[in-house]
Order: structure tokens, then C-alpha cells, then sequence
């Protein structure tokens, strides 16, 4: 005890320079448990944790693509007045009968549709002559246009053709590009024959013609007024249940009509 009451001051001194020897041990941990929690803080404020985005409602628009892969339809031929009045249409003894909009055109029936052909024969073949001064054989080419806009080109037309001659004017023009066989033998003769309007090329002989669809012509015929009409064309002109009708296009399974008075097309179907 007298040791301790001699040296207290040094012994309460000891222990304080034992505590600042701690302090200063323990200092540098305590510097970087500070700066990581700065770090961690400052990261925080920078990079915050975001909640997550609630899902999208998308049903309106899902709605939307589902009603336009069934378009609502709107029938404004048959059932609607207010585009397609209700017309009046007089019977051959003058009587006035109302008739359903849109229904007068649909009582028309194709009765036939017949093909119109380019055609082209072999008719003949002359040989080098003398006294023409003709050199090689020439080749007699009938040409017939059934499809043809004017009555007088449908007929068929002789042409006088050697090989490489182009012959024809316009839609009738063609050329013989090549001769296989001899002029003295009709029976084996094949020319090689370009047509100049398609650029198309053919075999033509004396007994195999060149046929070639160009068109179509149709018989029609109107039951309410009695009224047949024959190899009308596209471009005809047919008036009934009063109204004026115009052909606008053939094929070997319909007729398609235009009506003068608002345009409007309808296509009747032949049932052989």
C-alpha cells in the first residue's frame, strides 16, 4: 500500500498512456468504419433503390386490336335507304313495281361466256418465182382478231410473209424467225413465228393453227322485262330496270357490271 500511495500519480499515468496507445491502435478502424459508412450513404443517395413498376393495364388497347381482327361489318347495299333508295322500275305493259335496292340488277343472269381467240393459219406457201424476182418461198399467214374493238378488224386478214419480214401493222404485226423443214414438203413445215404486241413466240404448221384467248364475250339475259342480249363485250352497253349498265370486265366465270348512275359495280357469276 505505501507503494501504491508513493506512486499513484505514476501508476494513474500509466494507465492513461496505456488508453491513448489504445486510442491510437484502435484509431484507423474507426477512420474506415466512418468513410465506408460516407461511402454507403453517399451511394444510397445516388443510386437509390427503386420500387418496381406496377405491371401496365394494356386492356384497352388488347381490345382495340381484338375488334380489328373482326371488323364490324355495315351492309349499306341491302338493308340501308338512305345511300340505296328504293327504286321504281316499269314492267313491259307500263305498270310501276317496287323493287328492292339492289336486288332489280340481281335478277340479270349470264346465260354463256364464250372465248375470243387471236388466231393464226398456215394457208399456203409460194415458191421462188422467176418472173418476181421473188427469192425464197413466201408464206400466206391468216391473222383473225375475234377480240378486235371494230367489227370490220375481226375478220380474218391474209398477209404475205418471208422469213425475217415483219409483216402487220400495230396488233396484227408478226415476223417468221425461223423455218423448219422444206417448202416442198407442206406436210412437215413448222415456222417459228414472234408475235411484235407480247413479244410471244409460236409453232404454226398447216395443220396446227395458233390459237391464243384475248378476251371474252358473254349472253346475258333480263327475265322481269324479257330482254336477252348476245356476245356483248367489255365496254357493252345494256339499259334495264332503269337504270343504264355498262361491261367492265369478263372472264371465263363472271360479268361485272357498272351501273351509270352512281357507279357501282356488280358482278354476276355464270353457272354453266
Amino acid at each position: 500500500m505505501d507503494f501504491v500511495k508513493k506512486h499513484y500519480e505514476k501508476i494513474l499515468l500509466g494507465f492513461v498512456l496505456l488508453g491513448l496507445v489504445g486510442a491510437l491502435v484502435f484509431l484507423p478502424f474507426m477512420i474506415a468504419s466512418d468513410q465506408q459508412k460516407l461511402k454507403d450513404m453517399s451511394y444510397g443517395v445516388v443510386h437509390p433503390k427503386a420500387a418496381p413498376l406496377p405491371g401496365l393495364d394494356v386492356t384497352r388497347e388488347t381490345n382495340v386490336l381484338e375488334r380489328l381482327q373482326s371488323p364490324y361489318k355495315l351492309d349499306f347495299s341491302t338493308t340501308n335507304k338512305l345511300f340505296n333508295s328504293v327504286p321504281w322500275q316499269r314492267t313491259p305493259d307500263g305498270r310501276l313495281i317496287k323493287n328492292a335496292a339492289g336486288n332489280e340488277i340481281s335478277l340479270a343472269v349470264v346465260t354463256q361466256i364464250a372465248p375470243l381467240y387471236l388466231v393464226l393459219t398456215l394457208d399456203s406457201i409460194e415458191t421462188n418465182l422467176i418472173e418476181t424476182n421473188e427469192v425464197g418461198a413466201r408464206y400466206v399467214i391468216s391473222m383473225e382478231r375475234q377480240a378486235a374493238a371494230l367489227p370490220s378488224q375481226r375478220g380474218k386478214k391474209q398477209h404475205y410473209a418471208s422469213v425475217g419480214e415483219k409483216v402487220g401493222e400495230k396488233n396484227d404485226a408478226f415476223v417468221i424467225r425461223e423455218v423448219n423443214g422444206s417448202a416442198a414438203d407442206p406436210g412437215t413445215l413448222k415456222l417459228i413465228v414472234q408475235l411484235m404486241d407480247t413479244g410471244e413466240t409460236m409453232t404454226l404448221s398447216k395443220d396446227k393453227p395458233f390459237r391464243r384467248v384475248d378476251a371474252y364475250a358473254a349472253d346475258l339475259k333480263y327475265d322481269p322485262e324479257k330482254k336477252t342480249w348476245q356476245g356483248q363485250r367489255v365496254g357493252s352497253n345494256l339499259k334495264f330496270a332503269g337504270d343504264d349498265y355498262i361491261v367492265v370486265a369478263i372472264d371465263q366465270g363472271s360479268v361485272i357490271l357498272s351501273a351509270k348512275s352512281n357507279q357501282k359495280k356488280t358482278t354476276l357469276t355464270y353457272s354453266p
